[in-house]
């Protein structure tokens, strides 16, 4: 097996804003894993929360050997391999997670969920991402979002209650709550989840820190809108222990360290009574198709990071009214533009 890999710099369409800061570029790295003419694609989309850069991710893949392995069938034994490397990484060990699964499907000719032997008229309709933002960027980004049914709303700043009146003001659609572990304390927490139990709010995700978890439980006891763990949940051996403080958990590909685990996660949330969402960084439609595969397994998709950009390099999975389309391409079903 031959791995090659590149940065690539995605532009985004405006200034993506969260809690914990603002950005207009997201720097990526596109993988290549080829075997018996055959190219697997893969990406990292690495994040200053969990500790990667794109230097860190370009430094973790130059010390992968795939050589000494017979065939990318051997999945397990190549995510054990890389977790030995080194902790962490995760973005980068989803890089070529993803590559990997990319090219058995080419290899035996078959989309992914057709390989995990799932119905892709079971896919879900994917949330739009409004980022905090003044109210007339606000009203531009809901405009934009006219065809997505759900929106995902950023709060966890100064400006909360603006920013939901003048999305109220705009539109009645389904709305979903993002604070980024904005809000500090658990009653802040509870103050702004109680008030947003008004607003026709689905549930709220990582409402406080992930280093509070009793906070968090001590708020899930008070409120009537489910809580989802983002923040919270990085790998398979997190879900047990938020049982106690949350209903649901977002599954990120960067996250978790690729579609292997992914599956595993959702299984094992599934055992815990938990719900799923599948969720994205701003990523290429690489990984956005690599998670939309999974769509039929979960509950909530937020898997909107490719359409936040101007220059995509690949077209993979589209979106009709929201609702997630896959092809029946080999593999992710991705191809890079002309």
């Amino acid at each position: 097996m031959k791995l090659s890999f590149y940065r690539y710099d995605l532009k985004l369409k405006h200034p993506f804003t969260i809690a914990r800061g603002s950005r207009t570029l997201e720097h990526v790295v596109i993988v290549q894993v080829e075997q018996d003419n055959i190219v697997g694609y893969g990406e990292a989309a690495p994040s200053g929360r969990y500790g990667e850069t794109e230097k860190s991710v370009q430094a973790f893949l130059s010390t992968v050997d795939l050589a000494r392995f017979e065939s990318p069938f051997e999945l397990e034994t190549i995510s054990e391999y890389m977790d030995g490397l080194a902790e962490g990484n995760y973005s980068a060990k989803a890089a070529i997670d993803i590559a990997l699964h990319d090219w058995i499907g080419k290899k035996l000719d078959i989309p992914l969920y057709r390989l995990w032997g799932l119905d892709k008229s079971k896919t879900l309709i994917t949330s739009f991402t409004i980022g905090i933002d003044k109210p007339e960027v606000i009203e531009k980004k809901v405009e934009e979002a006219q065809e997505f049914p759900i929106l995902k709303i950023k709060l966890g700043g100064d400006n909360d209650e603006e920013i939901m009146r003048t999305i109220r003001k705009a539109t009645r659609k389904t709305l979903r709550v993002d604070a980024n572990e904005g809000w500090k304390t658990k009653e802040v927490a509870l103050e702004k989840i109680k008030w947003l139990e008004q607003e026709g709010v689905e549930f709220v995700e990582q409402p406080m820190p992930a280093s509070d978890l009793a906070g968090v439980a001590w708020v899930r006891e008070r409120v009537n809108l489910p809580l989802v763990a983002d923040e919270n949940c990085i790998r398979l051996r997190d879900i047990p222990g938020l049982m106690q403080a949350y209903d649901g958990i977002n599954i990120k590909l960067m996250k978790c360290t690729g579609l292997r685990e992914a599956i595993k996660m959702i299984h094992s949330a599934r055992s815990c009574g938990m719900k799923v969402m599948v969720g994205c960084m701003v990523e290429t439609s690489v990984a956005i198709t690599a998670a939309a595969h999974l769509s039929p397994l979960i509950d909530y998709a937020d898997l909107d990071g490719s359409v936040l950009t101007t220059n995509d390099p690949f077209e993979g999975v589209r979106f009709d009214r929201g609702k997630i389309v896959l092809s029946d391409l080999p593999g992710l079903g991705v191809k890079a533009k002309d």
